[in-house]
């Protein structure tokens, strides 16, 4: 007949141990297969660094040459906060407030009406650079823009070329609105970017 060792707490806390590693080994494995850690240095990822940027953005809903194209009319003539409305942009920013300002790039993306309650939008956007060493990146923003406040946050949720891996804020602050006319808006947007 078979005798059975009795084991001790130790050499079981040693097998179970043992096994343990070995599961981690093998998940372990199974994770680099399409994930691995790497240095950022390999791309050119060193110190990162806070960028400012003060640009204003040209929403030109009026006129022979829109900039702002309302693709989805809000559902209800009754809504006062437009609710459900939509436009895409491809919107100039310039250096200065004036819209002969020099040019430094586009904003495109689209903004809706997301509130019943208030005038707010659904704001998703790229800066596409067009200008000095910024020239061909981008950066994208989006966020929530409560229009009857003085002054609104946007979140900086990535970018391009330069601005990969960016992360930051936006502060905006409408310099001109026509609501009686056309629509048209001037925004100043003092942008806070953390990027390498």
């Amino acid at each position: 007949m078979a005798r059975i060792l009795p084991i001790s707490a130790f050499q079981l806390l040693i097998i179970s141990s043992l096994l343990s590693s070995f599961s981690m080994i093998l998940v372990s494995a199974e994770d680099d297969e399409f994930a691995k850690s790497m240095d950022p240095e390999v791309f050119g990822l060193k110190k990162e660094k806070l960028t400012h940027f003060r640009l204003y953005w040209h929403d030109i809903v009026d006129g022979p040459n829109p900039t702002a194209v309302t693709i989805v009319q809000p559902p209800s003539n009754s809504s006062q906060t437009r609710f459900g409305l939509i436009r895409m942009i491809d919107n100039p920013l310039t250096q200065g407030p004036e819209s002969s300002s020099k040019l430094l790039g586009r904003a495109q993306g689209f903004y809706g009406s997301a509130s019943q309650e208030d005038i707010s939008l659904l704001v998703v956007q790229n800066f596409v650079f067009v200008e000095g060493k910024y020239n061909g990146s981008t950066i994208a923003l989006m966020g929530r823009n409560s229009l009857l406040d003085k002054v609104r946050e946007l979140s900086v949720i990535g970018g391009s070329g330069l601005f990969r891996l960016a992360r930051g804020y936006a502060l905006l602050t409408t310099q001109y609105y026509n609501a009686s006319k056309s629509d048209d808006a001037v925004v100043e947007y003092n942008i806070y970017v953390l990027h390498y």
